[in-house]
């Protein structure tokens, strides 16, 4: 799944500039010179919780025979591990080795975003309601249309209509994830669009805009805070906020309603990452202490210990930064869409199989 920006990205179009402690950074360890920093053990007195790491893990056997030849040997591992211990100071006893995330401050603090799939509601045919068109990827010779230009007609009259949507924001959201679901009302179906490319220019947050124009406080910014801010305005206002955004998105209906990642592996909610895969390729395994938030997108003080899978990739995502996919829905939409804030991280690699020595960029 390819996606232009994660939420956080589309939000802040930046990280921001936070108190020491208000998105969980925890300033515990010492300064780390890489990204990858290998440690003598892993301590870490967090809550637990192994339960969607077997469902995920599983996923990628199934469909990936060549990250299984690479990294079932690590997973049984880690699995009997999970099952028989799940104390992180015994990993080395199963013979899993460490490496920890050294964090954009160089103190282990890794930026955790969020992201998920959007379900749009959908008509085959245009009426008064729904009358905003998704588009299939068209024919560019050397310079694809802007979206300001595509909103004004610009792929008119060349059959690329997928659907329309009775809202502008709805389908732009569905382009800054790269993929989502959509349910025709006409005839209550229910599709998977996947990524089908995009026109070539350049990315510009909305929520940065916002932030710019005085429209909406820094910290109050969220997804909700945009979706609020629209409701307001009139349809001439709403089409020059997202032509701000010159990049588009275009579409492909996919028949099986599978999320697939970057890795060709169906994500589990909760339980993948997009990563970069310069650091963690495709199938990697990572223990991290997920930071919780409460409903209003606060830090409640928590951090889960989780397993998690590299699946996913995405423009902003480099280094130490990690998107967590959070499913499906309106919901999860409300979740990802809160995330930015940190927690620890480890890379796992098992001795003696070829996902050995983690720390070594492949």
């Amino acid at each position: 799944m390819f996606r232009k920006a994660t939420i956080a990205i589309l939000i802040m179009g930046l990280a921001g500039c936070a108190k020491p402690t208000d998105r969980g950074q925890q300033y515990l360890d010492g300064n780390f010179d890489q990204v990858l920093n290998p440690v003598p053990t892993l301590n870490s007195d967090k809550p637990q919780d192994y339960s969607q790491f077997s469902q995920q893990m599983e996923k990628v056997i199934e469909r990936s025979p060549s990250m299984a030849t690479t990294y079932q040997p690590l997973y049984q591992q880690i699995e009997s591990w999970a099952e028989h211990s799940g104390d992180p100071a015994q990993l080395g006893n199963y013979g899993i080795q460490v490496v920890q995330m050294g964090g954009g401050d160089g103190q282990g603090n890794v930026m955790f975003t969020g992201y998920f799939s959007p379900v749009i509601e959908l008509r085959h045919e245009p009426n008064d309601t729904y009358r905003y068109p998704v588009y299939g990827m068209p024919e560019c010779d050397e310079r694809c249309p802007t979206r300001a230009e595509i909103y004004d007609g610009a792929l008119d009259g060349q059959g690329l209509e997928l659907g329309y949507s009775a809202s502008m924001l709805d389908i732009f959201m569905m382009e800054v994830q790269g993929s989502g679901f959509v349910h025709y009302e006409d005839n209550d179906e229910l599709e998977y669009f996947a990524y089908n490319g995009k026109n070539g220019h350049r990315y510009v947050s909305i929520g940065r805009v916002l932030i710019e124009r005085g429209e909406v406080p820094r910290e109050k910014m969220s997804l909700k805070a945009i979706d609020d801010w629209v409701q307001q305005q009139d349809e001439a206002t709403v089409k020059e906020l997202l032509e701000q955004n010159p990049s588009f998105v275009f579409f492909k209906p996919k028949a099986e309603l599978d999320v697939i990642g970057t890795a060709g592996i169906p994500l589990q909610a909760h339980a993948a990452v997009a990563a970069d895969r310069e650091y963690l390729p495709m199938g990697s395994v990572i223990l991290a202490e997920v930071p919780q938030l409460d409903a209003e997108g606060n830090w409640n003080g928590q951090h889960i210990l989780k397993l998690l899978l590299a699946l996913d990739t995405g423009g902003a995502v480099k280094k130490n930064h990690l998107d967590l996919y959070h499913g499906m829905g309106a919901q999860a939409g409300i979740d990802a869409g809160h995330y930015k804030h940190f927690g620890r991280v480890w890379k796992l690699g098992l001795q003696g199989s070829e996902a050995e020595q983690p720390s070594l960029v492949p």
